[in-house]
């Protein structure tokens, strides 16, 4: 059954005429007298009783205009619905971060968010750059926060459309009783620290971590790994190893126990805003892509 007759019966019922339901819709008469017939037609029974006045609606028209009210009501609904994802009064946003950004730039982007659309609902997964991008081409979420370090490809997945947000140094932590912890406004020669034990984290950034040793002269002697930056520092704080950590991983937490030094070779990280192309033609997706350049943007630099 035709939806738009429907709602023209609805219209004819509220006018209480057909003359009146055209004014009203801004049609003929003939138009609405031609659609009325065909829904009629349809329902294989009279709908309306013309009366001298205008038009009463026969037991079938009552029936029916009851669906044609829950009809109405649903596509107002819907429009409103839409108005407000239009407006951001409402929306939702899921988004994957590696975890120094889920501990600073992440929560950052999220509270300016909620302070500019206070509607807009975010979720929060925090995962790894591969991980991530497997989780924008599973349709699990829609922004990934992720990162390469200095020298890796940069990200380009098919189908998927990345913006760089900045650069995040990569610095060297010792022990506060380490003999290179000072002078702390000199850059430390990497070549220096060969026969040092060294604590590594994810596989990327063990990756980097060598390739980084290599290109200063020596093989590193990796003695643990960890992901987490808390970990390391607890490791580098009580002497067992060295090791190299991000900026933002620090500025999320540094232990008392370290010291944080420049060293020469290293490279920054670069980090990248990774979304499916179509992504920004959703009202909530761009004002979050906005929110957490804004927030990289007043952070720089690292």
């Amino acid at each position: 059954m035709d939806v738009q007759r429907l709602l023209i019966l609805r219209q004819i019922a509220r006018a209480g005429s057909i003359a009146g339901a055209a004014r009203a819709l801004g049609w003929t008469q003939p138009a609405v007298s031609q659609h009325l017939r065909q829904l009629e037609r349809q329902a294989g029974m009279a709908l309306v009783v013309r009366r001298p006045r205008g038009v009463q609606l026969t037991e079938a028209g009552e029936v029916l205009l009851r669906h044609a009210d829950a009809i109405a009501a649903r596509l107002q609904a819907a429009a409103d619905d839409l108005d407000a994802l239009t407006h951001l009064r409402r929306g939702s946003v899921r988004l994957a971060a590696f975890p120094s950004a889920s501990a600073t730039v992440v929560p950052a982007a999220m509270s300016l968010l909620s302070r500019r659309h206070p509607g807009i609902d975010v979720r929060l997964r925090e995962a790894e750059p591969p991980e991530a991008l497997d989780l924008i081409n599973a349709g699990e979420v829609d922004l990934a926060v992720t990162f390469t370090h200095g020298g890796e490809v940069p990200l380009d997945p098919p189908g998927l459309v990345g913006t760089v947000l900045g650069e995040d140094a990569v610095r060297l932590v010792l022990p506060r009783s380490h003999p290179h912890a000072l002078p702390p406004d000199r850059p430390v020669n990497l070549r220096l620290l060969a026969g040092e034990q060294w604590i590594a984290g994810c596989a990327r950034c063990t990756a980097n971590l060598r390739q980084t040793c290599q290109e200063a002269g020596f093989v590193p002697d990796i003695r643990h790994g960890t992901d987490d930056y808390v970990v390391t520092q607890a490791l580098i704080a009580r002497g067992l190893g060295i090791g190299l950590l991000p900026q933002l991983a620090l500025d999320a937490f540094q232990d008392p126990g370290v010291t944080v030094r420049a060293a020469t070779r290293l490279r920054p990280r670069t980090l990248h805003l990774i979304r499916h192309r179509e992504a920004e033609q959703i009202p909530a997706i761009r004002s979050a892509v906005r929110a957490i350049q804004d927030v990289q943007a007043s952070a720089e630099p690292c």
